[in-house]
């Protein structure tokens, strides 16, 4: 295997499941040394679980990224325990958990999922730039959504915030781009993650949704995380040295 990241530190949130969880696993299956954050402490031990069984290296940090607090702390652990900060995946995010118009959606949903996918995503970014700033450079990936290139029927906020992360990204990317730090996102489709089979739309027990979300993928199927993760980790490597600024769909041919 091509180990892109021997020696390297990358810091992913939302690493207890789904795009995160595979995001973690493949930098630490590529060499990288991870420290997996997450909210969620069971997801997260089980994700440093598969990566101590292949023989990897990572720790675990309980991190709630609505609060500055844990941000900063989330990368002061990491430079603790292995010296530095060189890649940093931001897929930390909620949905909001249900299908409300626009008009009728309630205030304190709204004000969660902007406290999350949008501050929390800001205090993430603010905290990672502050330390590849000390060192010299480093890679950021933001995780947004097709959300973030469309509306989104039924769930204002999250696209909302989703289009709010590609805007924190392109500006943070166009302020450090003469500091080597690349900033770019990902904006996947419809992916195999637990917040969309069983999350807001429960598309494992809702079949006729299902159909219609692999009906807007020109390949006619869904995602897979680990395709989302095989993106992340080419723009957070030297091969994607001349990208930043830049927010990638991961869509199956969804937006072709």
């Amino acid at each position: 295997m091509h180990r892109r990241f021997t020696g390297k530190v990358c810091l992913v949130s939302g690493a207890g499941s789904g795009i995160g969880q595979e995001t973690a696993i493949a930098f630490a299956n590529e060499g990288a040394k991870v420290i997996v954050a997450d909210i969620n402490e069971n997801g997260g031990q089980q994700t440093l679980t598969f990566i101590k069984a292949c023989g990897g290296e990572a720790f675990f940090i309980k991190t709630d990224i609505s609060r500055s607090t844990d941000t900063e702390a989330m990368v002061q652990a990491a430079v603790e325990h292995f010296g530095r900060l060189d890649h940093a995946v931001n897929c930390a995010g909620v949905t909001g958990g249900v299908s409300i118009p626009t008009h009728e959606y309630p205030e304190d949903r709204w004000h969660q999922v902007l406290a999350v996918n949008l501050t929390g995503m800001w205090y993430s970014v603010k905290a990672q730039l502050n330390q590849m700033l000390k060192q010299g450079g480093g890679t950021i990936v933001n995780v947004s959504s097709a959300a973030g290139l469309k509306g989104h029927p039924n769930n204002v906020p999250y696209s909302a915030t989703k289009h709010g992360v590609i805007g924190l990204t392109k500006t943070a990317a166009l302020e450090y781009a003469t500091k080597h730090i690349r900033v770019n996102a990902v904006c996947p489709t419809a992916i195999e993650t637990p917040m969309i089979m069983d999350g807001r739309l429960n598309l494992r027990s809702n079949q006729e949704l299902r159909e219609k979300f692999t009906n807007e993928q020109a390949m006619m199927r869904m995602g897979q995380p680990k395709e989302v993760a095989d993106v992340i980790l080419w723009l957070s490597s030297d091969e994607s040295s001349f990208i930043t600024g830049h927010a990638m769909p991961v869509d199956g041919g969804a937006f072709a």
